[in-house]
Formats: structure tokens, C-alpha cells, sequence
């Protein structure tokens, strides 16, 4: 396992199919999905916030079965309730966005035998070119901690 957990930085945006668990509080989630769906990847948002986008999902049971991988960026609840029910839709590899994985939901993917990742915005690399992602990404380089 390395430090962020088990799951690789660059490898995990070649899947096809992504979802996005958000509650509106980390805006770069939204950006995220953007460059997914930018990148021709099959993308669903699952909105827990009290306000849910009309075009999204309200629940993840709600998922069709075969999504590869899951972006949680959530923090007015705690996710660990999630992590079984997205393994159950086929999910192997879980992503926290920044500052919103917890001891619970952390154990609950090693329990469950999950790939994860935490500590690391998505958009670290999925970003393009000069902005402020490709910024943080070269100073995250220069550090060590892409």
C-alpha cells in the first residue's frame, strides 16, 4: 500500500465509466466530471446535496451495475455508508477527493479489498495545460507528492 492507498494517480482516469458522489461542497468535483465527459468518459453524478442537480442521481443505488470507478467528494456526511453499496455496483477503485476520506470509510475499503486513493484533488491530473491545476500539479511534481 503506499501512503495515499492503493490505487494509481494516472492509471485510474483510464477507465470508461465513472461516478461522481458529491454533496456540492468541493467545486473542483464539478470540474472533474466536466474533463471526464470532456474526455469521452461515460460519467453519472450522484448529487446527496439538500439541492440535487435535476439531471443527476439521488442515490447510489440508483447506479446502473459496471461503473469502474468512483470519485467521492463529500463532507457534510461521512461515506463510509457508500463504500459497500458502490462494490456492490461493480466499483473496484475508490478516489477521495481531497480532505473528505475518513478513518471509516478508509477501513471500509480495506475491508471490502477496494483500491483507493486520498490526499489528491482529481483535478491534480486530470487539469490541462497553464491553469491553476497545471500550477498545483508542478509544484505537487517538484515536491514529490504527485
Amino acid at each position: 500500500m503506499i501512503e495515499t492507498g492503493t490505487a494509481d494517480g494516472e492509471e485510474y482516469w483510464t477507465a470508461k465509466s465513472f461516478v461522481i458522489v458529491t454533496d456540492n461542497t468541493k467545486p473542483a468535483i464539478k470540474w472533474a466530471a466536466s474533463e471526464l465527459k470532456a474526455r469521452g468518459k461515460n460519467v453519472y453524478v450522484v448529487d446527496l446535496s439538500d439541492s440535487p442537480a435535476p439531471d443527476s442521481l439521488k442515490n447510489v443505488s440508483d447506479l446502473p451495475l459496471g461503473v469502474n470507478r468512483a470519485i467521492i467528494g463529500i463532507t457534510k456526511s461521512e461515506p463510509a455508508p457508500l463504500i459497500p453499496l458502490l462494490k456492490e455496483k461493480g466499483i473496484n477503485k475508490i478516489w477521495f477527493h481531497w480532505n473528505t476520506e475518513t478513518e471509516k470509510a478508509v477501513d471500509a475499503c480495506q475491508e471490502l479489498s477496494l483500491e483507493y486513493m486520498t490526499g489528491r484533488c482529481p483535478m491534480l491530473y486530470l487539469g490541462k495545460g497553464f491553469s491553476i491545476h497545471g500550477v498545483h500539479r508542478a509544484i505537487a511534481k517538484a515536491m514529490g507528492k504527485y
